[in-house]
């Protein structure tokens, strides 16, 4: 059987795996697979079944990710990964399908009779969406040794337990995270590869089925702002107001021209204002409310970008509280470095598509992914990115399963060499 022929056949169980994730976390009107929890674990327990049936070795680390091998040759492994987990009624592809590409490449080779060059293992990594813990990308982070001080006090959303109590239920080993040591020498891994949604509709644009992705922005996040003004009188004279509520207009308006002068200036950025409230439980028609929440992701696609952007935040800030004679404390802080892809890798998954009759255009991703700390850690990182209308954590992701069969057919013809 051509290999060409071996990734068409594989369309039913790429289908029934995709169909079976979005039964294990349905919750209209979207999905939900909460992290380390029923949702994700049930995941990760559907693909180690077929993982099992495909002759790979399972097997889970220290922080609960799942790996599933294939033991083939001695150069160092190939990683293929992502994650099973999606944030509360978002879309069923966020993740899941890249790491169901990864056995479809799987039993591809199989099918095909071909022996790749190196031993690949496909990853189910845990917990990469912030929702659950306010911290992202905490699959690859426990694996790669880049867990910030403190995060394994983290609590869970929902449950209200730590970190790690959760990945200790889920299997893992939190005292051996606590060491702060790689469980994987990054310098033994061949590549790491990840299938993943776009997350704008640039391919809807450019009516491609899959692109390849050049970069990831790293991000810096502070999930609870606060503003500290003066509760007044609704009539009380504009001179005399500490208005939280204004204040927190004039913080985001302000990163917003940020945004927009940066971006006319060449060089591209995101700020995205999720929280944005006065105090639900006694917010008042006819009061000046003394405090305010928001949070802030502020997203760059280099590493000394990034840092220049938090300069300015600094400074906006300060300013901001100045005027308005009120407090604002950032609050927590975390952090991900920005993920440019491997040139190699980048040349190599151009010709595998070119083999495979694609020409997939080269653009960057808008989110960042568990690539981006396996690019930061030295490991040879690509990334091949999947058409999909209406976004990602959104209830109407809508990839078409041929898109994605588009994508696996060029990441299996790239195994084979």
């Amino acid at each position: 059987m051509s290999l060409t022929a071996a990734v068409a056949a594989q369309r039913p169980l790429i289908q029934r795996l995709l169909d079976g994730v979005a039964e294990i976390g349905r919750d209209p009107p979207g999905i939900t697979r909460d992290a380390y929890g029923a949702g994700e674990n049930r995941a990760h327990a559907l693909l180690a079944e077929t993982a099992t049936r495909l002759g790979l070795t399972c097997g889970v680390d220290a922080g609960a990710n799942l790996s599933m091998r294939w033991a083939a040759g001695d150069a160092p492994p190939t990683l293929i990964g992502s994650h099973l987990d999606s944030v509360v009624q978002g879309g069923n592809f966020d993740g899941a399908a890249g790491v169901i590409a990864g056995l479809g490449a799987v039993a591809a080779l199989r099918a095909a009779g071909i022996t790749p060059r190196a031993p690949i293992e496909v990853l189910a990594l845990r917990c990469e969406e912030a929702v659950w813990f306010g911290l992202g990308l905490i699959g690859s982070r426990c694996l790669l040794a880049r867990l910030p001080a403190g995060a394994l006090q983290l609590r869970h959303a929902r449950t209200g337990a730590t970190l790690a109590e959760s990945i200790a239920a889920a299997g893992g080993d939190p005292a051996r995270l606590a060491a702060a040591q790689p469980l994987r020498d990054p310098a033994s891994i061949g590549a790491y590869l990840e299938i993943h949604i776009e997350q704008a509709p640039q391919l809807i644009e450019a009516r491609a089925p899959f692109g390849l992705c050049l970069a990831n922005p790293g991000n810096l996040r502070h999930p609870f702002i606060q503003i500290t003004g003066e509760e007044a009188h609704t009539g009380l004279p504009h001179r005399f107001r500490r208005d939280a509520a204004l204040a927190g207009a004039d913080l985001s308006l302000a990163l917003e021209q940020l945004w927009l002068a940066e971006e006319a200036a060449g060089r591209p950025m995101a700020v995205t204002i999720g929280r944005f409230h006065t105090p639900t439980d006694r917010h008042s028609l006819t009061s000046v409310s003394g405090s305010f929440t928001l949070s802030l992701d502020l997203r760059a696609y280099a590493p000394a970008h990034l840092a220049a952007l938090e300069t300015q935040l600094g400074a906006i800030v300060a300013e901001v509280a100045a005027r308005r004679g009120v407090g604002i404390a950032l609050g927590e802080r975390s952090a991900a470095a920005p993920g440019a892809m491997d040139a190699t890798l980048l040349a190599g998954l151009a010709a595998a598509a070119a083999t495979e009759g694609f020409t997939p255009p080269q653009l960057n991703s808008p989110g960042s992914h568990d690539a981006n700390n396996f690019a930061a850690a030295g490991v040879p990182t690509g990334m091949l990115l999947v058409r999909n209308a209406n976004g990602s954590h959104n209830p109407h992701e809508a990839m078409e399963t041929a898109d994605l069969m588009a994508a696996i057919q060029t990441l299996t013809r790239w195994l084979a060499g």
